[in-house]
């Protein structure tokens, strides 16, 4: 072996011992920093090391701390306690609006770019209202339509995210294997980038996902992907000031079992898609900037 070689092999182990590596230690700085969102972003974007132990741990210590019922619901179902498309696209979806293009069943005048959102409740009394009548045995949680202006004489547009429990043994999927439903070709998933099946060109969207959403009798799409990860968007009507103080009465009797996510870590950020950073494109879990 030569000098430089064992200089170079002296020196990753010294930073092989050292704090930063500690799993230990790396637990009790997040849980004191009170697992802030885009610190865990930034430390997973430093090396490959870094990286495998924010995709090892973190991640999964992140979502328990911020939606532990949530959690609880959905690793009592995966294998070996595994998300599909693993923990650190779970956090992801918590944290971040996806945006809408347009897409063949859905016209919008403009992108919007996906962000940070500063909270979101998830809600399986919601996601109930997302299942047609033969899977209303999934379990399904959806969060709140993430509310984008478009212009002073459009509606508002809504987009929204949610999960499957289980999804690899759902009567969701089942329902799409059975029907032979091909993938759409024009989407992948924002969360884990799998390939997604369109809910609206299956014919599968009921009617009570648009009044849950508060869309009207407006049409409304969502994806579903092979992880159960879900996104769509809806156009919002607007309520007045009756129909809102109603709205929110009757949202306060589901939140039992639910969870509302959010905290200073997740700002109202609008993130460029290609950045080098785990703060672009791939919001979490991103490829490492060295």
């Amino acid at each position: 072996m030569s000098p430089a070689q064992m200089r170079r092999l002296n020196e990753e182990s010294e930073f092989d011992d050292s704090g930063i590596l500690n799993e230990r230690i790396l637990l009790l700085v997040f849980e004191w920093i009170k697992w802030d969102l885009q610190v865990l972003c930034l430390f997973s974007s430093v090396n490959h090391k870094l990286r495998a132990i924010a995709k090892r741990i973190l991640w999964r210590k992140l979502c328990v701390y911020r939606a532990p019922r949530m959690v609880t619901a959905l690793a009592n179902a995966a294998p070996n306690g595994r998300i599909g498309g693993g923990w650190d696209s779970l956090a992801k979806l918590m944290f971040f609006c996806c945006g809408c293009e347009s897409t063949r069943h859905f016209k919008v005048s403009r992108p919007n770019p996906g962000h940070f959102t500063q909270s979101s409740r998830f809600s399986k009394t919601s996601g109930r209202s997302f299942l047609a009548k033969k899977c209303r045995g999934d379990l399904l949680f959806i969060s709140d339509p993430c509310e984008h202006p478009m212009g002073v004489e459009e509606d508002h547009l809504g987009i929204y995210r949610g999960v499957f429990r289980g999804f690899t043994r759902s009567n969701m999927r089942a329902c799409m294997i059975r029907r032979q439903v091909a993938f759409d070709e024009r989407v992948r998933c924002p969360y884990c980038g799998t390939r997604v099946w369109s809910m609206t060109a299956a014919r599968l969207v009921p009617k009570s996902a648009a009044k849950r959403l508060g869309s009207g009798d407006r049409q409304v799409e969502y994806f579903v992907c092979v992880n159960g990860h879900l996104h769509g968007a809806c156009w919002l009507v607007p309520l007045s000031s009756d129909e809102e103080i109603c709205d929110n009465d009757d949202d306060s009797e589901d939140l039992d079992g639910d969870d509302e996510i959010g905290g200073d870590a997740c700002s109202h950020q609008t993130v460029t898609t290609g950045s080098t950073s785990s703060l672009g494109e791939d919001i979490i879990g991103g490829e490492p900037i060295d």
